[in-house]
């Protein structure tokens, strides 16, 4: 894929936007190599439910991390239903289009398919700045596909995933010399970190209920809602409580993300929290990246709809039950099995995978080197401003 050295800069200024907890632990990697560069500025702006504090602000961590937090910007608007979504993409529009005018970047980086996502998209676009982005041209369920193939349209490089990502983005008529199969930066987190948790580990974590023995097996379970399912939450996370509470097995259940829906799942943990005895549920509301790693590596199934128990889920080989829509149509590896909004389906499944055990590895979504893949990318890659539709063949006038 051809590439053309810029001469005319001493440092080309890389604008990444950090907009949740999973947002960082899928681009951690990246940072620290612009970071490190000596022909990249690294400005980082921190948004959206990744500065508050019941979404587990990571504010703090980043910091301890060593990077150096450009600016900051709230824009979320209480409520997590469809309207409240909405309008904080609209304030999230603004308030981003204002930065990035006194930033100044040379390109805006943004990742993968939230609400946060596709504003950073627009606001960049209009102001005529260089947009990339990581993980396009996957299948997934919910809004979230709308988005990301939305934010494909609007950038101007692509570093995706898998081979199959990059041949959709292709087809939807994207540059071939501007599409870049890269990897998810989410692995080298996994490729890079010991991944043993000490004996001793969720006596010294954060979070409230059951004190899980770190050297027994334990599920770990991740459910966000499905912003296009909104008003069916309540009933599918009750289905799921049901489900890991029949397995009688110590478990350490993650907090929804903010999307629509995010409320609802909130209440029914907080109602089986305070009324259930004898629970062997231990709820967190965040882990650092490689935290979540060790924990993720050594459950003996993730539950839930995060990708995590897809794309890191497969390059680890850990069984997996993946429950509802979220996630329909997304490449993954023989590690997943997926289930109904059934407490049944979801229990049989979850025995199923128990029985099974560990999965052979696999590297369908990167080899553990993406990060400094797309950083050297990023040091000379060139387009212009003004897109248009590729045709492989030229088309007559």
């Amino acid at each position: 894929m051809t590439q053309t050295k810029k001469h005319n800069r001493s440092k080309r200024k890389i604008c990444v936007v950090v907009a949740s907890r999973a947002n960082y632990a899928r681009i951690k990697s990246l940072l620290k190599s612009v970071r490190d560069s000596d022909e990249m500025e690294l400005q980082l702006i921190l948004t959206g439910s990744a500065l508050l504090k019941r979404f587990g602000n990571i504010e703090p961590l980043v910091q301890e991390d060593g990077f150096s937090i450009t600016e900051r910007v709230y824009y979320i608007i209480e409520g997590e239903n469809p309207l409240t979504m909405a309008k904080s993409t609209g304030l999230a529009i603004i308030e981003l289009a204002t930065i990035f005018g006194n930033l100044k970047p040379d390109i805006v980086l943004t990742v993968a398919d939230r609400h946060e996502t596709l504003a950073t998209a627009v606001a960049a676009n209009y102001m005529n700045i260089h947009l990339a982005h990581t993980q396009g041209g996957e299948v997934t369920g919910s809004v979230d596909e709308c988005v990301r193939h939305a934010i494909t349209k609007l950038s101007h490089f692509h570093f995706v995933a898998t081979a199959k990502s990059s041949d959709r983005v292709i087809q939807m008529g994207e540059n071939p010399d501007r599409v870049f199969h890269a990897g998810c930066p989410s692995i080298d987190l996994l490729y890079e970190n010991q991944l043993t948790l000490p004996p001793g580990f969720f006596n010294n974590c954060s979070g409230v209920g059951h004190r899980i023995d770190a050297t027994k097996p334990y599920l770990l379970v991740v459910q966000h809602p499905v912003t296009t399912e909104y008003g069916s939450h309540k009933d599918q996370i009750r289905e799921t409580i049901m489900a890991v509470k029949k397995t009688g097995m110590n478990t350490i259940w993650l907090w929804p993300n903010a999307d629509a829906g995010s409320e609802d799942i909130a209440h029914e943990l907080r109602n089986i929290r305070e009324i259930e005895e004898n629970l062997q549920i231990r709820f967190v509301i965040n882990f650092s990246p490689e935290d979540y790693a060790r924990v993720l590596n050594q459950c003996a199934c993730i539950v839930g709809n995060s990708s995590s128990g897809i794309r890191e889920g497969t390059y680890l080989g850990v069984p997996a039950v993946n429950i509802g829509t979220r996630q329909l149509g997304r490449e993954r590896g023989e590690n997943v099995i997926d289930a109904e909004y059934n407490n049944e389906s979801i229990f049989n499944a979850i025995q199923n995978q128990l029985e099974h055990g560990r999965y052979t590895e696999n590297n369908l979504f990167g080899d553990g080197k993406a990060g400094t893949r797309i950083s050297e990318i990023l040091k000379t890659c060139e387009a212009p401003i003004q897109k248009n539709f590729y045709h492989s063949e030229p088309t007559l006038p």
